[in-house]
């Protein structure tokens, strides 16, 4: 089947990439070595910084989803709560677990975990939905082992954003093959095989009204300026690199919040239950926008 090839794929790009316990143990060291001041980890802040108003109470339980190296599970664990990493392969979170990066790991295929239901407060699935080959599967049980909500922060599909591509695409759907030239990521694969599957509001406001979610929580942000070698420019000294990505930012920045462009990235949580007032406050601080799903009147 089309999705176990993806998973085989997967698991050999890893193993070119880094073939050796020592090549993946050097890739933590060069981790820990450039440290925080740098573009890479800066850029890195910008996701991180979506889920700080629900990292705010302690003592919470959190699974990581596609947490390849375990970054994911190491920022939640210093917010004060609890977490296990999980990703296909865990050769990279076993190095990461001896070196104290995570304190618990264990291999899951997200379309189907093998935790409880209601097992977790919160589940993340950061820069990895769009990588699998049946995404819906896995948001279904993604939100059955959560218990408070799921969030997934991913690149954003911009066509439902941009009126104009939209009625382009409606003018010219005749004509298929002419639109694919003009809209050359309207199809985007990746090697592995996989649909390069980009998120969009109006489909997880369905998702929750099909399921009877009371709430979903919207915030854009636009980190997507990442380089080979960005880990290695300083973000102590304004370097004429990191001025001009922090220029670039800016200007697209203002774009999304006049809606003129749609923002690269899309944080989602998607509540099972609602959140109390202290949570709901810290989210529209951090810049969420909430959508209330409505009660379907024709059931109890």
């Amino acid at each position: 089947m089309h999705h176990t090839e993806s998973y085989n794929r997967h698991d050999e790009w890893y193993k070119t990439h880094f073939p050796s316990e020592s090549a993946k143990t050097v890739f933590y060291e060069r981790a820990i070595a450039t440290g925080k001041n740098n573009v890479a980890f800066w850029l890195q802040k910008l996701f991180f910084n979506c889920i700080d108003p629900l990292l705010a109470k302690k003592k919470q339980r959190w699974l990581t989803i596609g947490d390849a190296y375990g970054f994911d599970a190491q920022y939640i664990l210093s917010s004060g709560n609890s977490v296990l990493a999980t990703d296909l392969n865990t050769d990279f979170l076993n190095i990461a677990l001896k070196r104290g990066i995570i304190d618990a790991c264990v291999a899951e295929n997200a379309e189907k975990l093998t935790q409880e239901d209601n097992s977790f407060d919160f589940v993340l699935c950061k820069e990895s939905y769009h990588h699998f080959p049946r995404p819906y599967a896995a948001m279904y049980e993604m939100i059955r082992v959560a218990k408070q909500g799921v969030i997934v922060i991913e690149p954003q599909d911009p066509v439902i954003k941009m009126p104009l591509l939209l009625m382009l695409s409606n003018l010219l759907n005749r004509n298929a093959h002419f639109l694919n030239k003009l809209w050359n990521n309207r199809f985007s694969f990746e090697p592995v095989g996989n649909f390069v599957y980009k998120v969009s509001e109006r489909e997880f406001e369905k998702l929750a009204a099909g399921l009877g979610l009371p709430l979903i929580g919207f915030k854009k942000i636009n980190p997507n300026y990442w380089f080979k070698g960005a880990d290695l420019v300083s973000t102590k000294r304004y370097s004429k690199q990191f001025f001009f990505i922090r220029l670039k930012k800016f200007i697209l920045d203002v774009l999304v919040r006049i809606k003129a462009m749609p923002s690269q990235v899309l944080a989602t949580v998607i509540f099972k239950q609602l959140p109390d007032e202290c949570t709901i406050a810290l989210l529209k601080k951090n810049g969420y926008h909430l959508v209330h799903i409505p009660q379907n009147p024709y059931l109890d």
